[in-house]
Order: C-alpha cells, then structure tokens, then sequence
C-alpha cells in the first residue's frame, strides 16, 4: 500500500494548506507579535493566496514545473526571508522531481529532504535555532525513520504529522539564535516559533492529504 499524488493533487493540498494558514490568522499573528515584527502570517498568508490563485495553472504542469512556479511565485510574493526560504526550498524540490510524473512514499520524503537541505543552506541555519526547520527537520528524520523500517504508509503519515507538530511545539523551550527573537533578552524562550508552526500546519495537511490517497 502507498499513495500516489500528482500534480493535480499538490495543487489541492495547497488549497487545504492555504485554508488553514487562512483560519489561523490572529493566532499565528498573536504569536508573532511576541517575538517578531508580527507579518509572519500576513506573508505566508499572501504567498499562499497567490498559489491558488494560479491553481488552474499549477495544477496542469508537469510536477518539477510546478514546483519551480510555486517557488517563484512564493519568492516573488512573500516578504522578508520567508520568501527567499521558501521559494528556494520548492526550486531545490523541483530538481528532483525531474522525470517524475507521480510522487510515491519515498518521493515525497526526497522532496521534503531538498527542501530542508535548501532552507538550511540558504537561511544559515539549523535545527535548533527556533526556525521553520525545528518543524521540518524532525519530520524528514522520522519520514526517513519510517521508510527505512518498512512502516505501513497510513501510520508512516501519521507519525510524519506528529514529528513536524511536537517540533514545533518543542520551539517554546528554545532560545532563537536567528530572527528578531534572537534580539529580545529571553530570545523568544517559552514561546513558540509562528516560522515553525505555519511549517507544521503544512506538513500535517500533506500528510493527511497523502493518507487519504494511499490506494492497494
């Protein structure tokens, strides 16, 4: 058992994803204020409208295409560094998704291992640090994890979902050593990271997206 998503269905995760950052807007704002500028949602928020606003045209590509336009409308779109994280994360992903028409369980444990490579590389940073990669690094290890071992693919979703959450969650006991945080006397500690918490939003949509699709 495996699933199978294609292009058409990245384009419907994205709308999901989209829906729930969308939902979250004074909660994730709240959070920032505390130990940002408070735009983290604004931005995340605007990059994903503008996704699915080009669904239409997303959704008709081939896969290593579509994610190269993902991650030049979400470069083009999102301020600050955000932008340049993510846009870079998803045009890392594109290059390996040349000749790949389908994505299976492994597939997409490659793409979300060249984005945390592309995201460490370009942000200078490191799990740890109170980022985005405290969501998505443990993630990748636990997909690895769980590849490696031979776990079902429903539960190997489940467990992905979980590892992103509780590393999002285990930002409020870090001290940030990148972004404004990492300028207030307490460095942020006892409070979450928004960066790591919209990542976690987004890779628990993806993986109850990709349960929903596991097929015999």
């Amino acid at each position: 058992m495996s699933f199978t998503l294609t292009a058409k269905d990245y384009a419907e995760y994205i709308k999901l994803a989209y829906d729930l950052i969308h939902s979250k807007g004074d909660y994730i704002t709240e959070l920032d204020s505390v130990t940002g500028d408070g735009d983290h949602w604004t931005n995340i928020n605007m990059g994903f409208e503008n996704l699915v606003k080009n669904i239409d045209r997303l959704e008709v590509m081939g896969l290593s295409d579509e994610f190269k336009e993902i991650g030049k409308i979400m470069m083009s779109v999102i301020g600050g560094s955000s932008g340049v994280l993510y846009g870079s994360a998803y045009i890392a992903a594109a290059k390996v998704l040349k000749e790949k028409d389908v994505l299976h369980d492994a597939d997409l444990c490659a793409v979300l291992k060249a984005m945390l490579d592309a995201i460490v590389a370009r942000g200078q940073a490191k799990e740890g640090y109170k980022t985005m990669i405290d969501s998505l690094a443990p993630a990748v290890k636990k997909y690895e994890e769980c590849l490696a071992n031979g776990t079902p693919t429903a539960e190997l979703c489940e467990q992905v979902k979980k590892a992103a959450e509780d590393g999002a969650e285990n930002t409020k006991n870090m001290e940030a050593i990148r972004g404004r945080a990492s300028y207030q006397a307490n460095r942020g500690l006892g409070h979450l990271d928004p960066g790591a918490v919209t990542m976690s939003y987004q890779i628990a949509t993806l993986m109850d997206y990709a349960a929903g699709k596991i097929t015999e």
